[in-house]
């Protein structure tokens, strides 16, 4: 509850919702509007400073949300309507959940009266969402409508970020009082700890200087807490190779020398080798899922491990874990740096320089390039994207597949909050409308989803939002005929029983035209330069349908349960280290 409070006038529920949203700073929501949410969208409809974005689905509505938390920092806000209308933003959220992003949603609720007896498009979406969002609310009475709002901005942004949901009654919109705005939230059962304990951090700085061959782990939580600045100086004063998950893409140069690039499933053999192998582990961020770990049993098994995050529930919850630190990424490595500098630590200098060279001989081991069919191969797609857009600071969305890999693998990533993708649910159909909403608080950037010809097809309805307010996403699809990451695993582990994932596409170009969007088609290596810059130049919604190599396959890869040691680097060649 508030210290002070600051009174106004009477207002209806659905004008104090909004009146929230402005003291909250929100001026830009995603929705979609039904019968139990229709008074907010009359107040909205009188409310100038907030602009809606009227979406063709309510799962996308969710998705462009967390695309414009993604690449500013700022939580995202949509709005859907009761029963069908917030069951359809379960995906969305759910994805934010385990992503670790912070949105809040409003869901349109029957009356208060009517919940439980079955009324039409009643759904228990605090029941629904109550294990993929890190909390929700229903709102009983009006009175608590403005203190509810305030704790769930509060609740979505510190500690582990991520979804909160606001399931409001009919009849909460229409009833009236008198709106007041709290200063402050005081939640005495939620208090994230930000500073981690000196004691640990003081164990772990000198397991670092001592170690011989150290690896840091980057994940997402460098993202949420901006510690990108901080990862890179006590790496480079420490002399301590870096590698990140699939959600810390940026936070650490490519072109850093002692960068290893991403480790993982589809991660690169030097970072993965070197996890495998490293003496001390340091861990940032990241919860330690199956698809960086591999085999659990098998992961960095020489290793001492310091885990860093601030979600204590994530710590030593898969991985072993000698030094815990409970605390945020930026706080504990600023305690790091200042601890360093003022006590002068002495580096095993000798052994590091060791393990540099060692890294480096890794780094140079690459998979094979693929064999010359003649067709478009979706790897040079990938390196012709990148270098159209080194010098614009392009933000880069993916779907979920083989697209997602090779971009992931070959993009320049150069900072935080450049890469939109799905990790931990791995989302079909969420790259696009996560474009739309990255591309709408970053107007002036240039804004490319990498899609796959599956993926783009479950949220194409978005190039009528897209078109309607001419939102600049361009989409390129890497259309290969095949769910091809599943044809992959079909063709490896299955013995090439690609049961239904051959797929069919319509004609994009047509499709496009038809949604009043720009339209190519590519399935030459030498158009490839040119049409991208085609449609940066356009500065309107863009799908390039490029026809590509349908076999190429993703390497490298750690086959699901295996260690990080076993690295699949092409069709005929495995290959182990010990």
């Amino acid at each position: 509850m508030p210290d002070t409070e600051q009174k106004t006038n009477v207002m209806t529920g659905a004008e104090i919702l909004l009146e929230c949203l402005k003291k909250e700073g929100v001026d830009e929501v995603f929705g979609y509007p039904g019968g139990s949410i229709l008074n907010l969208y009359d107040a909205l409809y009188k409310c100038k400073d907030i602009k809606h974005y009227l979406v063709r689905h309510e799962q996308a509505a969710i998705h462009a949300a967390e695309g414009y938390s993604r690449v500013s920092g700022r939580p995202g806000v949509a709005f859907v309507t009761s029963g069908p209308g917030a069951c359809n933003a379960i995906t969305g959220i759910a994805n934010a959940y385990y992503d670790a992003y912070p949105i809040v949603v409003f869901t349109g609720q029957v009356g208060l009266s009517q919940i439980g007896n079955d009324a039409f498009q009643e759904a228990d979406i605090v029941g629904i969402t109550r294990s993929c969002c890190k909390h929700n609310y229903l709102v009983k009475d009006v009175k608590q409508l403005a203190h509810i709002i305030k704790e769930a901005f509060y609740i979505a942004t510190t500690g582990k970020p991520g979804p909160v949901v606001i399931d409001l009654p009919k009849n909460i919109l229409t009833s009236k009082t008198e709106f007041v705005w709290p200063d402050k939230v005081k939640l005495p059962g939620y208090n994230p700890t930000y500073d981690g304990h000196p004691k640990q951090i003081s164990r772990a700085l000198r397991l670092l200087c001592k170690a011989k061959k150290p690896v840091i782990i980057a994940g997402g939580g460098i993202v949420h807490s901006d510690a990108s600045k901080e990862l890179q100086e006590l790496a480079n004063k420490l002399h301590v190779p870096v590698t990140n998950t699939l959600m810390g893409i940026g936070v650490f140069p490519k072109d850093n020398p002692l960068s290893l690039g991403m480790m993982g499933m589809h991660g690169e053999y030097a970072a993965n080798l070197s996890v495998y192998d490293c003496d001390v582990l340091f861990a940032i961020g990241t919860r330690f899922s199956d698809r960086i770990t591999g085999s659990l049993k098998k992961f960095a098994p020489n290793a001492e491990v310091i885990h860093v995050d601030i979600d204590p529930c994530s710590i030593a919850k898969n991985v072993r874990v000698d030094i815990p630190i409970v605390g945020d990424a930026k706080s504990v490595l600023t305690a790091m740096l200042n601890e360093y500098n003022e006590e002068k630590y002495d580096i095993n200098l000798e052994a590091k320089d060791e393990w540099f060279l060692t890294v480096q001989e890794r780094k140079k081991y690459e998979p094979p390039k693929s064999a010359n069919t003649g067709l478009l191969n979706p790897v040079d797609v990938i390196h012709d994207i990148n270098y159209v857009t080194k010098n614009m600071d392009a933000i880069i969305c993916t779907e979920v597949g083989q697209h997602q890999m090779w971009t992931a693998q070959l993009y320049n990533f150069t900072h935080p909050r450049q890469f939109v993708t799905s990790g931990g649910l791995g989302t079909m159909g969420f790259g696009f409308p996560a474009a739309m909403g990255a591309s709408i608080a970053m107007k002036d950037k240039v804004v490319i989803n990498v899609a796959g010809d599956g993926s783009i097809q479950m949220n194409i309805q978005e190039l009528a939002t897209c078109v309607d307010y001419n939102i600049p996403v361009i989409v390129a699809i890497i259309n290969n005929g095949w769910l091809g990451m599943v044809r992959q695993w079909q063709e490896r582990i299955f013995d090439e029983h690609y049961s239904q994932t051959k797929i069919s596409s319509p004609d994009y170009v047509k499709l496009a035209e038809a949604y009043g969007a720009l339209g190519f088609l590519v399935d030459k290596e030498e158009d490839v330069v040119p049409t991208l810059k085609k449609a940066i130049e356009a500065r309107r919604p863009v799908l390039i349908d490029f026809r590509v190599e349908p076999f190429e396959m993703v390497y490298p890869w750690v086959l699901a349960g295996d260690s990080l040691n076993h690295v699949l680097m092409s069709n005929d060649s495995p290959v182990e280290k010990g």
